[in-house]
């Protein structure tokens, strides 16, 4: 992690290789070329307005090939906040050749880099049309996309061509048809690629991080067990033989309850359409009502090292933490003023976010399965132990391998204040089964700044800490 002025320098220079075009022209009536910066050599995109109640804006490339297209800029919309209602957000339809294929939602005010996707295009010349649309905040009236420009990444062809598109969520119980425009939207995608059981042949998945869930796992038990208040979930997994073709019958969702089903959708090109259709951001393969306004195709390019959590690839977008924390402001979930001796979540920027690694060994007995919680002692008070879980059991973490947690602690503490951060062992139901749980690493540890971005960590160590039922905590760090 880095401090935020270096977050803006690294993201802004990230969104200017990212969007380095395709022979771009024909640029709209307002549109002024960015000021190349010195990475992007000839490249420099283009800036584009869209105003509420203005014309469409249009952006034309030429594709040298057929193929998967991105599109990528750093989008602003002065006077929209995450954290305000009726403020929420400004949305940008996108079309290609007059076909819809993805809607942008712009959070906040603040320059942040974006990636989408724009499926697959023939070789050629292409028209991009951008227009500001229904189901932006009252308080929206214009979004600067600046640096914009298309690409068609050679190395990444193969996951674009089976990567979902996301219709919008419409649940009456939870909005209009426009809802994820102020709630649970989708912030960004990835991708794993796995083995398949046939040799030559490779699994492809892929997930979605939303802002949050209105329903599922509740606030404080979200930040003690996965360490934020986003919703990451896989979406959909599909098969692909030796010459990159989907082995049909393989393509599987991730569906209401948790389920997994085999995908019978429709498709675009090779692309599966879902809908998000719960209040917990499953999947269904049927799109309802078939009209439905909003549609998402994040750029699924990035991915995470296999010994990482999916955090990572948050830690990676920092601006992700702070609309997690503005969705927690503006539903008033968040407790004021803030206290750690309270289950209740207080103030994001109080807690500290944590990555560890961990194994369980073999049950010598019967009951529940060991977690593991985090505790952080400060130099100002070494007796008393600010808990990951709140010393409730089924906050601690059961899972093993990577794993994200918070620990909340009193406002203004910096990571100077910590004395030591330790490991406790929790059963996390009746009984306990007798099985060690193994600490092998603090992978970062890091506090949100004032305006809720990630700052620098400070937290790294490794070895092997076991904790057992005769000895249940053990110190992992100290400074």
């Amino acid at each position: 992690m880095r401090s935020r002025a270096r977050h803006t320098a690294l993201a802004l220079s990230a969104a200017a290789l990212a969007a380095a075009p395709l022979a771009l022209a024909a640029a709209p009536a307002d549109a002024a070329p960015a000021q190349a910066a010195p990475s992007e050599a000839s490249t420099a995109g283009r800036t584009i307005n869209v105003h509420r109640g203005g014309p469409a804006r249009t952006l034309t490339f030429t594709a040298g090939r057929a193929g998967e297209a991105l599109i990528g800029f750093t989008a602003s919309a002065p006077g929209v906040s995450w954290a305000e209602k009726g403020a929420e957000s400004a949305v940008v339809s996108i079309a290609v050749d007059g076909r819809h294929v993805t809607d942008l939602v712009v959070p906040s005010s603040d320059p942040t880099p974006r990636s989408l996707a724009l499926g697959r295009v023939d070789r050629g010349r292409h028209k991009v049309t951008f227009r500001f649309a229904k189901g932006s905040a009252p308080a929206a009236q214009r979004v600067r996309l600046a640096r914009t420009g298309v690409r068609m990444p050679s190395a990444d062809q193969l996951v674009l061509r089976y990567a979902p598109v996301v219709v919008g969520r419409t649940l009456p119980v939870t909005g209009d048809a426009y809802q994820n425009a102020t709630t649970d939207t989708p912030l960004i995608a990835w991708h794993e690629t796995k083995p398949a059981a046939t040799p030559g042949h490779q699994i492809l998945e892929y997930s979605v991080v939303w802002s949050n869930e209105d329903g599922g796992t509740d606030t404080p038990a979200l930040m003690a067990r996965w360490g934020r208040t986003t919703d990451i979930e896989w979406i959909y997994r599909v098969e692909v033989d030796a010459k990159g073709n989907r082995v049909d019958g393989t393509g599987v969702y991730q569906a209401p309850n948790h389920a997994t089903l085999q995908f019978t959708g429709k498709y675009e090109a090779d692309h599966p359409v879902l809908q998000t259709c719960t209040v917990n951001n499953n999947m269904c393969d049927t799109v309802t009502p078939p009209d439905s306004p909003l549609r998402f195709m994040p750029d699924v390019t990035a991915t995470r090292p296999q010994d990482r959590t999916r955090e990572y690839v948050m830690d990676q977008q920092p601006w992700t933490y702070r609309v997690m924390a503005q969705e927690m402001l503006r539903e008033g979930k968040i407790e004021s003023p803030s206290d750690p001796a309270t289950t209740a979540v207080g103030d994001q920027r109080t807690y500290l976010f944590v990555e560890f690694a961990k194994t369980t060994g073999a049950a010598t007995g019967t009951g529940s399965v060991p977690g593991v919680a985090l505790g952080v002692r400060l130099k100002s008070d070494p007796s008393r132990l600010y808990r990951s879980d709140h010393d409730q059991p089924t906050w601690s973490i059961d899972r093993d391998g990577p794993v994200a947690t918070t620990v909340e602690l009193p406002a203004g503490t910096q990571a100077s204040d910590i004395a030591s951060v330790e490991a406790i062992r929790r059963p996390i139901g009746l009984g306990d089964n007798g099985a060690p749980a193994t600490v092998t690493s603090l992978n970062r540890g890091f506090f949100l700044d004032g305006a809720y971005l990630p700052q620098q960590s400070f937290l790294t160590w490794k070895g092997s800490v076991t904790l057992t039922p005769g000895a249940p905590s053990g110190v992992l760090w100290r400074p």
